[in-house]
């Protein structure tokens, strides 16, 4: 006799969406199911909000019932929902993402934000840890006159940000190198722009991670040693020092527990730097002004 498990007990909408909440009531907040599965119906159905309201009571074809079916087994082993789909939304562009990238957050959505508001007409950029183009994608969105360069020692994760590029026909320039060996060979050898979202979470910061995080985003763009956790700001700072044009702006995502150390970094390298909260009043940001 097959035992084998049916997708659902129908195919009628609103009978997916009672399923579905029983099956992930254990591991997901109600609120955050609720957004998984408004998102999924966009994905599959293509039901704007008014739809998703007005046709719960529909029935669905059995190609989506399985699409419904394998994102909610996908949902059971952590998969994030944005691999699951296999795009964001970030800063107005929809972007790819895979286990090469990180998935952009809304707290680096906050840096953009703070960046454009405190940064005029720059005529170059430079995105350092690039991953996903996320950053540099939306600046150049931002900046349209200006050159934008994406860098990252991931090949891989550069792949996904020429496609993204390529998607939003943004005409940003990427390049594989690693920043702690040496300096990136770019055209330009000065910038007015420089940005960077870095690993900075501490190898003991790991029992803190959720299973989403752990298992399907890379350790190389999340993960520093704990004796050495400013090593990319380090690296950012000095590089700052010597190619950052007289008045410009280096911009970073920080760990919040190492603020007061990673503004001290950048004061040394004799910037104008300050600490800057996100919306959850968290410290985040770095701002560093390089003085005449």
């Amino acid at each position: 006799m097959n035992t084998r498990r049916m997708p659902f007990a129908s195919n009628r909408f609103r009978d997916i969406e009672q399923e579905f909440h029983s099956e992930l009531r254990d591991l997901y907040p109600e609120g955050e199911r609720r957004s998984m599965l408004r998102l999924l119906a966009e994905e599959y159905l293509h039901w704007d909000t008014t739809a998703y309201l007005l046709h719960r009571d529909s029935t669905i074809d059995q190609s989506d019932l399985l699409k419904f079916y394998w994102a909610m087994e996908d949902l059971k082993r952590h998969r994030p929902l944005q691999h699951i789909i296999g795009h964001v939304h970030f800063c107005g562009q929809e972007l790819e993402v895979d286990p090469a990238v990180l998935i952009p957050r809304r707290e680096t959505e906050e840096l953009v934000t703070l960046v454009e508001s405190r940064c005029d007409a720059p005529q170059t950029i430079l995105d350092l840890c690039t991953g996903s183009g996320c950053i540099a994608l939306a600046l150049a969105a931002h900046y349209p006159q200006a050159r934008v360069y994406g860098v990252d020692i991931s090949p891989d994760a550069l792949a996904v940000a020429q496609r993204n590029a390529e998607r939003n026909r943004k005409p940003v320039r990427f390049l594989c190198h690693d920043l702690l060996l040496s300096p990136p060979p770019l055209p330009d050898s000065s910038f007015d722009l420089i940005v960077s979202n870095p690993p900075y979470v501490r190898e003991s910061e790991r029992t803190q991670m959720e299973p989403n995080v752990l298992d399907y985003e890379p350790s190389v763009a999340l993960f520093v040693p704990d004796d050495d956790p400013l090593r990319f700001y380090r690296h950012i700072a000095h590089y700052a020092s010597t190619h950052l044009s007289e008045g410009g702006l280096a911009a970073v995502e920080i760990n919040e527990a190492l603020g007061d150390e990673t503004v001290s970094l950048f004061r040394k390298q004799g910037f104008d730097a300050s600490l800057h909260k996100d919306l959850n009043d968290k410290d985040r940001f770095v701002l560093a002004r390089r003085l005449p």
